[in-house]
């Protein structure tokens, strides 16, 4: 192996085909009937939750207009994402240029960084309002509160900007053949030709700054708000109600995200299963995080129900 010293030499792949399902031959068009129907529920059931707050001059506080954030972010992947795939599965069309593949990869983890940052800044919306009621408004100001915005976005542009960078910097001189059917990280980066420990290391570390710092955060806020409302002795079901129903989001992404995780890594699983699942995690949030807050919060729910045709 004395490619390293050669690598002037070497000519680096720019496209790249999506070798996900392949081996379901024809039967991989069936492939389509779930990301099809995850796409349908997710493209009504955001669009409704963002038209009812958006709509509701009642809903036009903090903790609504966050939610509504929140299912535009959900609903984006499913609309980045899903027709690329239904190309790959129903026509073959299963190629992507290098460039095509960077920006697609910096997507998907700008809109999963930005669902756990919302997450984060959700938990800072009930801390405010349950341990400090009194300045609530203070608070979530726009002006304050983009203290809280500004150095969460700034982290996670650098971050994902490091790991894009590294990915581009790569010399993808063995195969051109991605094991997946989306861009996703690790996937690229094994195909390149000499050491790619770096861009490991800086994955591993976005990861840690990006997603466990934002759960750490949230939990450290829940406990504040669970200890501060046992202590208070005050009725803390309509206080702890809506705390009840992020937790409930947040225990389901991390679900999700685990079981892809492993899934993709459990060698005893057909390859189709592990990309499926591993696949499947990126849409399946999108689709119940609007059903989970339309359901259980009684403002949401009231405004939609009053739409309804009596």
């Amino acid at each position: 192996m004395r490619m390293e010293p050669l690598k002037e030499n070497i000519s680096s792949h720019k496209y790249f085909m999506f070798s996900g399902f392949s081996e379901l031959g024809t039967r991989k068009s069936f492939i389509s009937i779930p990301f099809l129907i995850m796409f349908f529920v997710s493209l009504f059931a955001n669009s409704l939750l963002i038209y009812v707050v958006v709509s509701q001059r009642s809903l036009h506080s903090p903790m609504y207009i966050l939610i509504a954030c929140l299912s535009f972010v959900d609903m984006s992947l499913p609309l980045i994402l899903i027709p690329n795939l239904l190309l790959n599965v129903l026509f073959n069309l299963n190629g992507i240029s290098l460039s095509g593949c960077l920006v697609q990869m910096f997507l998907i983890h700008m809109l999963g960084a930005s669902q756990s940052a919302l997450l984060f800044w959700m938990s800072l919306d009930r801390y405010f309002a349950i341990c400090r009621p009194l300045s609530y408004h203070e608070h979530m100001s726009l002006p304050r509160f983009l203290k809280f915005v500004i150095p969460v976005l700034i982290r996670d542009v650098i971050m994902l900007s490091a790991v894009i960078i590294l990915a581009g910097k790569v010399l993808y001189c063995f195969r051109n053949v991605i094991n997946h059917c989306v861009c996703e990280h690790m996937a690229l980066v094994e195909l390149g030709c000499g050491s790619t420990a770096i861009n490991s290391l800086v994955g591993l570390l976005g990861v840690f700054v990006v997603t466990v710092v934002d759960f750490l955060c949230i939990t450290t806020s829940y406990i504040i708000i669970f200890r501060s409302v046992l202590r208070s002795g005050k009725s803390s079901a309509k206080a702890l109600h809506t705390c009840i129903t992020h937790i409930i989001v947040i225990l389901i992404s991390l679900t999700f995200t685990l079981t892809a995780f492993l899934a993709y890594r459990m060698t005893s699983l057909p390859n189709a299963g592990r990309l499926f699942v591993s696949v499947i995690y990126l849409f399946l949030p999108s689709c119940i995080n609007p059903i989970i807050y339309g359901v259980r919060t009684t403002e949401i729910r009231q405004n939609i129900l009053k739409m309804l045709p009596t």
